[in-house]
């Protein structure tokens, strides 16, 4: 009997860590939620742009707590949640929420490899929303403020000797009650608006690094002279450290430069092989920073030979192109939400899926929309060629909105915290993009929404990094700044203004509504611009539009952006429903349709 007793107690504790997570609440939920591993969450290296061999993943159960705001860390958490996945989720286990009136606590240990030894160790969060306080063994090391951008801090000078070390996060987000750049998050969703996200929601992991080591790399090709410019942002470099790169080409060394740590470097790639839609071709590249002759950091990166920029045609129409040639970027407007993980696809598998499903139904781009993803979706379209027009996330207040005209009135004033944080965080998200080869287009406000200076931020990106281009204000108020004039109009694709010193551009059209049972959000209440009761009255109207744009392109506009990649929360305006398990519209004639478009200026 004892034995008996024995053996069920021994069950008990090697099953506990699966039996305290679930996912909780009865929304739908995508396949590849019941693939998740509490003890391997999000495995994949998560930063592929610059890779160190040694690093440990923290994903995985953490204790919580949700605390009034301003109390010291609690003695007694609340249970556990599934890290990385925003506490308002299913995927976390518990499904909570926080609001501004509270802070939520995390707690976890973890121990430092012995071989680590004598090197400094990072902590990195990809991303957490939205205020964030880090403790190690007590000692409060750093605060983050922003939603959307990576950030690190040296845990060195605080750990303990050997054995256990603790990690505390708190973190404040006041969703849609604060100036912070937010997206589509509210505290009451309906509608186009969408479940609050709060805490860390990006993988959380740690690294050894020299005291000297690289934290950044500033890539850009120049395929007119076929070179690569690289800059190198470091931390604790001297005068006289220098670092090389060495360029690979299908794991052959094709071209090789050394430059002071603080110097820009140049670097003749011989026979270049150009990255586009069709053939997304990626260089593989070495960096070693050297220190008086020792390599003391070494990272691996990748580049991609491509150009995007603007020219008229035969017709004075200015066209946007890629590689020097006229290309017409057609995708869907992409939110990046999951039913089950919110901001958080349950795995690289799902990050991977939607991008690779734009692409079979036919299109060259996608316009992630006022949100930022993980690393690893853009190393996704990197490596699948896929065109991304990036959006700065909306937040604070929205002036007057004059979309169908040319706006010359007062813009919003932000208050100085509020100002501050946007460009912080709006440079910030730059840096974090700015060597992915498939970002092509900026685009810092959204209709109105927190529009201001849009003249001075508008230059400052172009200023900041030329080699893209900038959408200023997709279907907000309109000024003559950047690389072009993006209209927005429901359902029906229109162009009621033009430009004919930018390129003309349709950021959002469509919204075609088609709710399928068993596949909603909401059992009621779900909502498109237009609805329709089967897939082929939905396609058709789909094709209708596709046909209207067609014709639209010849006037003048040279991008459109179709709302949307899938189905979000109460909105069932997506090309596949919210939990991607069906793919809603006529696959083969949505994408006979959108290749006509795509191919419209090729020559």
């Amino acid at each position: 009997m004892k034995k008996n007793l024995l053996f069920v107690a021994l069950v008990f504790i090697a099953t506990a860590g699966f039996s305290q997570w679930q996912p909780v609440g009865d929304k739908i939920k995508s396949s590849w939620a019941e693939k998740i591993d509490i003890n391997n969450v999000l495995p994949e290296y998560p930063r592929p742009i610059l890779v160190r061999e040694n690093w440990k993943n923290l994903n995985g159960l953490w204790d919580y707590a949700i605390t009034k705001v301003g109390l010291p860390e609690p003695e007694n958490f609340d249970g556990q949640i599934l890290v990385p996945f925003a506490i308002e989720s299913s995927l976390s286990g518990v499904q909570k929420t926080v609001g501004q009136e509270n802070e939520l606590w995390y707690k976890t240990s973890f121990t430092v490899p012995s071989d680590w030894k004598n090197k400094r160790i990072k902590l990195n969060f990809g991303a957490v929303d939205w205020k964030t306080d880090v403790w190690i063994n007590d000692i409060k090391i750093g605060t983050h403020n922003g939603g959307y951008s990576p950030f690190s801090f040296d845990l060195t000078p605080f750990l303990n000797k050997s054995g256990e070390q603790k990690l505390v996060v708190k973190v404040w987000d006041p969703t849609d009650r604060g100036f912070n750049p937010r997206g589509k998050q509210v505290s009451e969703p309906r509608g186009i608006w969408y479940t609050a996200v709060t805490g860390i929601w990006q993988t959380v992991w740690i690294e050894p690094v020299s005291e000297k080591h690289i934290k950044n790399i500033h890539s850009v090709a120049n395929i007119d002279n076929s070179s690569l410019s690289v800059k190198l942002i470091t931390c604790a470099t001297a005068y006289d450290d220098i670092y090389e790169v060495t360029v690979f080409e299908n794991g052959k060394q094709v071209a090789s430069a050394k430059a002071a740590a603080t110097q820009k470097i140049d670097i003749a790639i011989p026979d270049q092989k150009l990255w586009d839609t069709k053939n997304p071709f990626l260089y593989d590249m070495k960096i070693k920073l050297i220190s008086k002759g020792k390599v003391v950091d070494e990272v691996d990166s990748y580049f991609a030979m491509r150009k995007v920029s603007t020219q008229r045609d035969e017709n004075g129409i200015v066209r946007l192109q890629l590689n020097n040639k006229d290309q017409f970027q057609f995708g869907p407007l992409d939110q990046g939400w999951w039913p089950d993980g919110l901001y958080t696809a349950p795995t690289d598998e799902a990050l991977k899926y939607d991008i690779v499903k734009t692409k079979e139904l036919g299109f060259n781009m996608i316009r992630k929309h006022v949100k930022v993803e993980p690393a690893r979706w853009y190393y996704h379209c990197d490596k699948l060629g896929m065109m991304v027009w990036q959006d700065m996330p909306n937040g604070d207040r929205s002036p007057r909105w004059q979309n169908h005209n040319y706006f010359n009135g007062t813009e919003l004033i932000r208050s100085a915290e509020s100002e501050a944080n946007f460009r912080a965080e709006w440079k910030g998200i730059m840096d974090f993009l700015y060597s992915k080869p498939s970002i092509v287009c900026w685009v810092p406000f959204n209709e109105a929404w927190g529009q201001f200076k849009t003249h001075e931020i508008a230059e400052w990106t172009k200023s900041y990094d030329p080699s893209r281009l900038v959408n200023p204000a997709s279907g907000g108020n309109h000024y003559t700044t950047g690389d072009m004039l993006d209209l927005h109009n429901y359902p029906g694709p229109k162009m009621y203004l033009y430009d004919a010193q930018r390129a003309t551009v349709l950021g959002e059209y469509g919204g075609i509504g088609l709710a399928l049972d068993g596949h909603l959000w909401n059992t009621d209440k779900n909502w498109g611009y237009v609805q329709f009761k089967t897939s082929g009255e939905a396609t058709d109207e789909y094709v209708k539009f596709g046909e209207q744009l067609y014709k639209m392109i010849k006037s003048g506009f040279s991008a459109a952006v179709y709302t949307q990649t899938t189905d979000v929360e109460g909105e069932v305006n997506g090309l596949m429903t919210y939990d991607r398990k069906i793919i809603k519209l006529e696959e083969d004639r949505v994408k006979e349709i959108n290749q006509k478009i795509v191919n419209s200026l090729t020559k």
